[in-house]
């Protein structure tokens, strides 16, 4: 593509091989796998093609390894309009999952391969993230790519919004994502930050203290609230989600705490439901054109919360990562059926 694209997504493009298993085994127990097949995944790869079904105009930097792996990978890409000139090919072996798949649509999910934990931006990376209006970082991006998106944003006049997915828990990262001080520093500096529960209770000790720390950046950010000041529902605040599963979520923006219900559908797979649940607040909060990062307000705020929900929801419905992942009409008709 000749140009540069208005969202660029830092993240892995994995294969998932995936086994739908009688049950997720406990500790020293087992299961049975009835199905095993496999399908394209990666949390960058899903925010990514997520929003390509939104049709947004997204862009992949990420890396793969020269194997099967690799090439299965980059030719899914090759079927969307995800623009994936900047996923580089390395010796390393692909990084890929092993998704266990348990009826109720519950999953666990084990990682391999060295190929994403490898990379480093390139100059041509560096300008497209420079030139996007939003860059969005996993937690499982190697911490010196992190630190390189957050120091490029920092320095950049006019700097892409930035949306940080914290995705795992810290104990899992080291070594191979991003490290916690980066992960203090994104707190800080992200326009939007995102961690589910398993991520927030390693990072932050629960949900309460959560919020507290969250809250507290957003404030040192932005200063107080001035409740006196008619506009103050319009100010950019910087926002954050907890997510919580079929449990809903908890958004911390705008001076204010809020809880909010998921969707009930019938799940099939929750493999990458948080992955669509972010791509669908970037397309309502931060991408603009209907709902930016700058139209704050508790109404903008539940819109946003509610589309979201509903990319996830829909997703959940057919199996694997992106097996469900649907367009911005498929949304909007799923919204209206539950007005």
């Amino acid at each position: 593509m000749s140009e540069t694209p208005s969202i660029v997504a830092v993240g892995a493009a994995a294969i998932d091989e995936w086994y739908a298993v009688s049950n997720l085994p406990e500790p020293d127990g087992g299961a049975y796998a009835s199905e095993v097949t496999s399908a394209f995944g990666g949390v960058g790869a899903n925010v990514a093609v997520a929003l390509d079904r939104l049709g947004r105009d997204v862009g992949l930097v990420s890396r793969v390894g020269d194997d099967e792996y690799g090439r299965r990978a980059r030719e899914y890409l090759a079927e969307t309009g995800v623009d994936a000139s900047r996923v580089a090919v390395g010796d390393d072996p692909s990084t890929r999952s092993l998704v266990l798949s348990a009826p109720d649509g519950e999953r666990a999910i084990v990682t391999t391969g060295e190929s994403f934990r490898e990379l480093r931006l390139a100059a041509a990376d560096r300008e497209a993230i420079a030139a996007a209006d939003v860059a969005f970082l996993t937690g499982y991006t190697p911490d010196a790519v992190s630190r390189g998106v957050l120091e490029l944003v920092e320095a950049t006049p006019d700097p892409p919004a930035l949306v940080f997915d914290l995705s795992g828990p810290v104990e899992e990262l080291v070594g191979r994502g991003t490290e916690p001080e980066t992960v203090h520093r994104l707190l800080y500096a992200a326009d939007l930050f995102v961690a589910g529960d398993v991520a927030a209770a390693a990072y932050f000790g629960g949900e309460a203290a959560a919020v507290e720390r969250i809250a507290a950046a957003q404030r040192a950010r932005t200063g107080p609230v001035d409740d006196s000041r008619d506009d103050t529902a319009e100010a950019a605040w910087p926002r954050a989600v907890l997510t919580h599963g079929g449990d809903g979520m908890t958004v911390i923006a705008d001076g204010g705490v809020r809880r909010f219900d998921a969707f009930d559908v019938d799940v099939v797979d929750a493999t990458g439901a948080g992955d669509a649940f972010v791509a669908g607040l970037i397309d309502r909060w931060v991408a603009g054109d209907g709902g930016g990062a700058a139209a704050a307000g508790s109404v903008a705020l539940a819109d946003g919360v509610r589309f979201a929900a509903a990319v996830a929801a829909i997703n959940c419905t057919e199996r694997f990562a992106q097996g469900g992942l649907p367009t911005r009409e498929a949304v909007e008709r799923f919204l209206a059926a539950r007005a």
